[in-house]
């Protein structure tokens, strides 16, 4: 009876610091946890100079120095934007780029992106474009796995009324410069290349691997300059790259795109090298640098 009281404390012992650890590793922001998309395997040592990915968000979320806070942004007579905000450490004023978030909604990767956007001296907002979608007019927290279902049921016109809400509000921030820009991945980028398309006054847009419109009358008011960045193994989206850039040539407008072979649809997010996507890492290493450089230029 001893020798079985003995081995059942020692078991205890020793799953003991597996829970204290699970404890530990809890977002401090677990009121505002979101629908997260499928894990990822970690991509190695932690790159400062480089949003986290997938895996890595929350723990940058916890330990960011920076002031992050939640508003909820007026938009029109549609449900308010809960917008998750984060500020630089600067002190001059700072131009704002507005992160607009995949088909899984807002979560805590696009949250940690902010958070290197604002690391590196621009305010960000990430708006959830679900706000009033969900049951009892929440967001992407209540959809959970239905989020990709809502996501699909908005339509171009709705989002870009959503992001020149957001946009209006970023113009009222007194730290602000007055200077916006978005920048968004999957449907976001898809998104975010629209609102350049319909928005003549947005500053700068850049686009992650998100599909543009082959429809020549969606170019007819293009005016802001674009980044577009794309995997070499993602053809779905890559086919539309040359129809857009015809027609912005035609009206003379900036659209930089660049391609980085091996890697796959939502590198950024899933930085490590799988046999699919060998170029995931190459490809987030030199992406992230043109897009900083790109959002300087058009937002000083």
């Amino acid at each position: 009876m001893k020798r079985a009281l003995f081995v059942f404390a020692s078991l205890l012992a020793i799953a003991a610091p597996a829970t204290a650890q699970t404890n530990r590793a809890v977002d401090p922001h677990a009121d505002h946890a979101m629908q997260q998309p499928p894990a990822a395997p970690a991509a190695g040592p932690r790159n400062p100079n480089l949003p986290p990915d997938n895996a890595a968000a929350p723990e940058q979320l916890k330990s960011s120095p920076r002031h992050g806070e939640w508003v909820q942004i007026k938009n029109g007579t549609g449900a308010p934007i809960k917008s998750f905000v984060i500020y630089p450490e600067r002190k001059d004023k700072a131009p704002v780029v507005i992160v607009i978030h995949e088909i899984f909604g807002l979560t805590d990767w696009i949250r940690g992106v902010a958070d290197q956007l604002a690391k590196e001296g621009f305010i960000a907002i990430a708006p959830d474009l679900l706000s009033g979608k969900g049951p009892n007019g929440g967001g992407s927290e209540s959809l959970g796995d239905k989020a990709r279902e809502a996501i699909m049921s908005l339509q171009p016109p709705e989002v870009n009324a959503m992001l020149d809400a957001v946009r209006a509000y970023a113009l009222t921030i007194p730290s602000a410069n007055k200077k916006v820009a978005t920048i968004g991945f999957c449907w976001g980028g898809g998104s975010s290349f629209r609102y350049a398309l319909s928005q003549p006054a947005l500053d700068a847009a850049v686009s992650y691997y998100g599909p543009m419109p082959t429809d020549a009358a969606a170019y007819e008011k293009a005016k802001a300059p674009i980044l577009g960045l794309y995997g070499g193994n993602d053809n779905r989206v890559n086919s539309t790259i040359e129809p857009a850039k015809a027609e912005l040539s035609k009206r003379k407008v900036t659209y930089d795109p660049h391609i980085f072979e091996g890697a796959g649809h939502g590198f950024l997010r899933q930085q490590a090298a799988s046999e699919q996507t060998p170029g995931n890492p190459k490809a987030t290493e030199q992406a992230w640098p043109l897009t900083l450089e790109f959002l300087r230029k058009y937002t000083k």
